[in-house]
């Protein structure tokens, strides 16, 4: 039982790291948080029950650690400003490294609540009963702020503008 939860536990750490990147736009950060969130799970075993969604239940601790470390720097005034750090690398041509570029920028300026949902959703592949749990919020607020998240990373990339500019052009070639 505890080398299949190790194992099962292993298997997530790609997903947990790439989340807590995402979150922390800070790679050492990050690596802290997966860490704290994998030192709570093995003291926490007990309570996971085998047949459940093992990667809500350590998103979940990592998502409260996560706010837990927040809750802790504001107390003690360690505010300390961020840089954003590639959540990943592209290297195939120019334009793909500009875009997520783009990307990792119009992310870091979404409030908090919206990019988590959006990593959760949309990164992670999650669903949205899933991210409900994990945040403890209802589902239509997971909607929603998803709703919302994503409308502000259309504007914020331009995707607005280009999405008018293709229904004219749709309507120009209907017309014709």
């Amino acid at each position: 039982m505890e080398s299949d939860f190790s194992r099962l536990v292993e298997a997530e750490i790609p997903r947990l790291r790439r989340y807590a990147r995402a979150l922390t736009r800070d790679v050492s950060r990050a690596d802290d948080l997966v860490q704290s969130c994998l030192t709570r799970a093995v003291a926490k075993q007990h309570l996971w029950q085998p047949g459940t969604d093992l990667r809500a239940w350590l998103f979940t601790i990592l998502h409260n650690q996560h706010v837990n470390d927040i809750l802790r720097s504001v107390r003690e005034e360690n505010n300390v400003s961020i840089d954003i750090a590639p959540v990943a690398t592209v290297q195939a041509n120019a334009m793909d490294v500009l875009t997520l570029r783009d990307l990792e920028a119009a992310l870091a300026k979404l409030p908090g609540e919206q990019r988590q949902v959006i990593l959760l959703v949309g990164l992670e592949g999650l669903p949205y009963e899933e991210v409900a749990s994990i945040l403890r919020v209802p589902v239509g607020t997971v909607r929603s702020r998803l709703s919302r998240g994503r409308d502000q990373l259309r504007a914020l990339m331009g995707m607005d503008a280009k999405l008018r500019a293709g229904d004219k052009q749709n309507q120009v070639e209907r017309a014709a």
